[in-house]
């Protein structure tokens, strides 16, 4: 019975370290990207509402941009600077708000990023980089991965149920089958709790998916020939 529970639980342990993305993105044909010198990533909006957590959605977007050859203005940053001028998050909701703060700024771009789905190891972003100009878009994505984090929960919990049951069942002496069940209860909460614990998967994921969505914005560091 151990042999086939072993088994089991690692089956599903190997599933559950499967990651998948899917992302897409274009750019507008014909902009000079060049005279792109900063971009202000003005918000984080969406599913997400820890600062800590959208400050790392932030950070992991500057990284990629700056790889390109831009020159950021990160969100911590730009949020002080709005504060000051009393803009309100309704003011980026729309391009031209959006467009407006960065004229306040002195960025001639500004990036919007958006979590619309955070939720059992899913993730999908979306995110745009406007023309402080005129207010056109110059460059958009949109991805989604998942981490396998349900699943993981899932086997968290029977981990911990099986651990639970082995533990009643010695304490018990290997004779009272309630020790065993109550052990095994005790031990798929205390499991299921550690299988929520995925913050470092779900980064290494969300980089994977911003690492794509970015591949199609033009680059501003000169081509070697």
């Amino acid at each position: 019975m151990r042999t086939v529970l072993a088994g089991v639980l690692l089956s599903m342990l190997a599933a559950a370290g499967c990651a998948s993305t899917h992302v897409e993105s274009s750019a507008a044909l014909g902009y000079d990207f060049s005279k792109i010198d900063k971009i202000a990533i003005v918000d984080v909006t969406g599913r997400i509402y820890n600062e800590a957590a959208k400050n790392q959605v932030s950070t992991l977007f500057a990284m990629k941009l700056m790889e390109k050859g831009y020159t950021l203005v990160d969100r911590k940053n730009v949020k002080a600077l709005m504060k000051e001028q009393e803009f309100q998050a309704s003011d980026l909701a729309s391009k031209e708000g959006a467009a407006r703060a960065g004229r306040f700024l002195n960025v001639p771009a500004v990036m919007m990023i958006s979590i619309p789905e955070y939720r059992s190891g899913k993730m999908k972003v979306t995110a745009q980089i406007t023309n402080v100009e005129d207010g056109t878009i110059l460059w958009m994505g949109q991805g989604e991965g998942d981490t396998g984090k349900a699943l993981s929960t899932f086997v968290g919990a029977a981990a911990g149920i099986a651990a639970g049951a082995a533990l009643g069942n010695v304490a018990s002496g290997g004779h009272s089958s309630t020790s065993t069940v109550l052990g095994g209860v005790g031990g798929g909460i205390l499991g299921g709790v550690a299988g929520n614990a995925l913050a470092p998967q779900e980064e290494e994921v969300l980089n994977k998916v911003i690492v794509k969505m970015i591949e199609k914005l033009p680059s501003r560091i000169p081509q070697q020939k």
